[in-house]
């Protein structure tokens, strides 16, 4: 039976993502987690049936904002679904940073997590955008380096602001897919 939301429920997720943001998803115990946010595990247990359980509500906006980025690039095509691709890409980056830094820190662990089933399919969408469906090695290659450095930078801590960091991970991107920033 699905529980009703609380304060403790959301100080229960925050704790956890700071947790695996630092120490990884399979460095965090829910012992750990149930520490940082204050309760016993009991407590967190009565909100959460396990670990997987917080990782899986904790992904699912994230996955929610990639799945309607796909849903507007499906109208488009060329120039239009490239840039809106890159866009909309580095936009959910940055917007969910500490999720995909637990993600690019546990990627073996978590590459075939129930949560993330249909993550890669949409990101092969959304790269094949990029690249306007290309098939050639050169655009595979280029649509990858820009997904993975976009998604590297937003999980570092890098010290620009959030306004400018967003205007160069747009341009280097679409500078790299061998296209015109505007």
């Amino acid at each position: 039976m699905a529980r009703p939301p609380s304060a403790l429920r959301g100080h229960i997720l925050d704790s956890a993502l700071q947790l695996f943001a630092t120490q990884g998803y399979k460095g965090a115990s829910l012992h750990d987690i149930a520490q940082v946010a204050g309760c016993s595990k009991a407590s967190l247990l009565y909100h959460f049936v396990s670990k997987e359980a917080i990782l899986a509500e904790l992904l699912t906006p994230a996955g929610e904002g990639l799945a309607a980025l796909d849903a507007r690039l499906s109208g488009l095509e060329g120039e239009e679904a490239a840039e809106a691709a890159v866009t909309g890409f580095v936009d959910l980056a940055m917007r969910f940073r500490r999720e995909v830094k637990v993600l690019f820190q546990d990627i073996p662990v978590l590459a075939g997590h129930p949560a993330l089933g249909a993550v890669p399919a949409v990101v092969a969408r959304l790269m094949a955008a990029m690249v306007e469906g290309s098939a050639e090695p050169k655009a595979l290659v280029t649509a990858y380096m820009v997904v993975g450095a976009v998604a590297v930078t937003c999980a570092a801590d890098v010290p620009v602001e959030d306004d400018d960091l967003r205007a160069e991970l747009i341009q280097g991107a679409l500078r790299t897919l061998g296209r015109q920033p505007r």
